[in-house]
């Protein structure tokens, strides 16, 4: 047997001690973790030494595709090992298949040069129409589009999408240069806007318009509304080009195309730097984790193969998306993702990623009919995809390498652990995972349980069962809950009365009053409780009526269903839904302020099921919750934080939030030297009285503290 002690000696090891002190169930599974990381810089420094450096390695979209010389001749490059032959085909050559081929170069690359012309200028025209021609080892022709396309179009009468050479001559300046400079730090807390949904904020439903909305729209109508309701993040989904309008964007044909939908590159460019010089943070719903099937505008059979870009056979295929996986071992599927994450961080000059389907990725059978129960053999062992979790890791590290200040966030729903751990602690990377059994069960709890059956217990623990020293983001609602055959929050609540009755110059019908104050409660709990960052779905913030449903047959093609409404803002219209939108804007503007998404530590010390209270501490504010649908509580007990004077600072019964208001804002509240016996039998040497009435949460704060974090 040969003897490996000398190399093993300089095997390195990841520093698990931090991560195995908070779990110790993790210890029978060290060695997992260890050969997990081994894996990871094997990879990495095979990459290194291949290829130089990951820096140039993942700028690979600055050599692939189309690129323009100093010289204005034209450079092509491709890779399809399974091509018999490559040809450049367009608008410039008349459409002639065969008279521009390209070079078969080694390992499956095809190179095309092209001069400038006479008078200097490029061979292709900006915006010029072009396909590439396939020949496969049958004989067979296939019109492509280049995976590394920057920018592809649908024409009104075609089905597919057509590539389009994208090189304008004066291209938008990038001012986010400049806001990249000033080297401003992360925020100690994350607030995901999320302007679509639970999943990103999508741009083409952004406006009341039955129509596609714009970039423009974006940046002109919603950042300022993202601004003004105090978010500091915009998470964007559907950007990457998709051929299907309904798949949310999460079926991706073009990975480096900005989607021609909304506008061109150059709007997108414009809607970036807007949010940055409102100092909003932009991050990109990124699908690294599938992609479409199709074929002729898609990554599907590229080369006339089952193979290029993915695995072949069943491994290649989702069983119920329909979609092709990414084999995560080829070093060419390795150079196009990452380099696609490079693209939309210079290019575009997004913040970082969410990244979608990570469940699907980590395991073989993709989350598929699994309960994920928290036994640890379920995230370790031979079900688990190690070349995805290593791509992962790869990911993360480089982003985080590179980008300092770079936010990632998975979308898991199976809570591996260490999955937002950093990597050389024996983790994957990411900064939060999204708290995705929230929303679930809030659309649970309305859709089953009368308000007097509500289990405060259960709530409590559903929002605060995360994995610690692990960074989570809650959210209320998702495009999930929201999608047709589904109801927003705002519609299981208060159902059609949404439509006849939500004046503010009539009395609230008993529906719109439950409505409305169990809305607000619902939001701030989950911002409070449900993780160290908040996600809000577009139109939640406002009551938003309407489910999501985008244009298709089964619905006339009707875009009636795919906008928001934000024209139910409008004051002059006298709704209810401004009351909404007015606690959403001081929610988020008193966290600000206290700053709890920041604090690890929440200290429950009241869940009373029969009275439907909850107390809790974070950050040294106090929240106070009382469900119960008719019992308000005069002189009620609550355990105190530090000593001290407390006044309220939200409530959610103030009348310009739709509420009763009954309680004075004025009011101060002195803590006792009286112990308070809280959950699990907690003493907490003090205490106060509180009247809070029905249906109402308050947020407190001691006036005697320095709440600077």
């Amino acid at each position: 047997m040969a003897d490996h002690s000398e190399r093993d000696e300089f095997i390195e090891l990841p520093d698990l001690s931090e991560f195995l002190r908070e779990d110790p169930y993790l210890v029978p599974y060290q060695e997992d973790l260890c050969r997990r990381y081994q894996l990871f810089t094997e990879r990495l420094s095979k990459l290194e030494e291949a290829e130089g450096s990951f820096d140039d390695f993942t700028r690979s979209y600055m050599s692939y595709g189309v690129q323009r010389q100093a010289n204005n001749s034209l450079m092509f490059r491709e890779w399809a090992p399974g091509a018999q032959a490559l040809f450049l085909t367009g608008d410039f050559n008349d459409w002639n298949s065969t008279s521009h081929p390209y070079t078969k170069k080694e390992y499956g690359k095809w190179e095309l040069y092209l001069p400038p012309k006479r008078d200097k200028a490029p061979a292709i025209e900006h915006e010029t129409k072009l396909k590439l021609v396939v020949l496969t080892s049958e004989g067979e022709e296939l019109f492509r589009i280049s995976p590394w396309a920057k920018y592809c179009h649908k024409h009104v009468d075609s089905n597919t999408y057509d590539w389009i050479h994208w090189d304008p001559i004066r291209p938008f300046l990038l001012l986010r240069q400049v806001y990249r400079q000033r080297n401003i730090p992360r925020q100690k807390q994350l607030i995901v806007g999320e302007t679509e949904e639970a999943k990103s904020a999508h741009v083409g439903i952004a406006s009341p318009a039955e129509e596609i909305a714009t970039y423009t729209n974006f940046t002109l109508n919603v950042l300022p509304k993202v601004k003004d309701l105090g978010y500091n993040c915009v998470q964007l989904m559907a950007i990457m080009e998709h051929a299907y309008y309904g798949s949310f964007g999460y079926q991706v044909t073009n990975f480096f195309a900005a989607s021609s939908r909304f506008g061109n590159p150059e709007d997108l460019k414009r809607l970036v730097d807007s949010a940055h010089s409102l100092g909003i943070t932009v991050l990109l719903d990124v699908v690294h984790s599938h992609a479409s099937s199709n074929t002729a505008d898609g990554l599907n059979k590229f080369d006339g193969t089952d193979s290029c870009f993915f695995h072949s056979g069943p491994r290649g295929h989702h069983p119920q998306w329909g979609s092709r996986l990414f084999n995560y071992q080829s070093w060419e599927v390795l150079r196009f993702l990452l380099s696609n994450l490079r693209w939309w961080m210079e290019e575009y000059r997004f913040d970082g990623f969410r990244f979608d389907g990570v469940s699907s990725m980590l395991y073989h059978h993709h989350g598929i009919a699994m309960s994920f129960s928290g036994g640890y053999s379920e995230y370790f062992g031979m079900q688990v995809d190690e070349d995805s979790i290593i791509h992962l890791m790869l990911s993360n590290h480089i982003l985080h390498t590179l980008y300092p200040d770079c936010i990632t966030i998975a979308e898991d729903v199976s809570g591996m652990p260490g999955l937002c751990k950093p990597v050389k602690n024996g983790g994957l990377g990411f900064d939060y995972r999204l708290n995705m059994a929230v929303p679930d069960k809030w659309i649970q709890i309305l859709k089953e349980l009368k308000d007097e059956e509500w289990d405060m217990g259960n709530i409590v623990y559903t929002l605060t069962n995360r994995r610690k020293g692990e960074g989570s983001i809650g959210y209320a609602e998702s495009h999930d809950q929201a999608l047709v055959g589904d109801k927003s929050l705002a519609f299981w609540l208060m159902d059609k009365e949404m439509y006849t009755n939500m004046s503010s110059l009539i009395p609230m019908t008993p529906v719109i009053d439950r409505g409305i104050q169990l809305h607000k409660m619902i939001r701030l709990l989950t911002h409070a409780l449900g993780g160290e960052g908040y996600l809000n779905f577009m139109g939640n913030e406002f009551g938003h009526p309407d489910w999501l449903d985008f244009p298709r047959k089964g619905n006339g093609e009707s875009y009636q269903y795919a906008r928001r409404q934000y024209n139910l803002l409008d004051p002059d219209n006298n709704l209810r839904y401004t009351q909404l939108y007015a606690f959403d804007r001081d929610m988020n503007l008193t966290e600000d302020k206290y700053g709890w998404l920041a604090s690890q530590k929440v200290l429950l010390t009241t869940a009373d099921e029969k009275d439907k209270v909850i107390v809790f501490e974070r950050a040294n504010v106090m929240f106070v919750f009382n469900f119960h649908p008719s019992n308000s509580y005069s002189d009620y007990r609550i355990a105190a934080g530090p000593n001290g004077k407390y006044r309220i600072k939200l409530d959610s019964d103030a009348e310009q939030y739709g509420g009763h208001g009954r309680l004075d804002t004025d009011t101060e509240f002195f803590t006792e030297q009286e112990p308070f016996k809280g959950v699990n039998d907690q003493w907490q040497p003090h205490s106060l009285k509180i009247y809070i009435p029905c249906r109402t949460a308050l947020v407190l704060a001691n006036e005697e503290l320095d709440y600077c974090y």
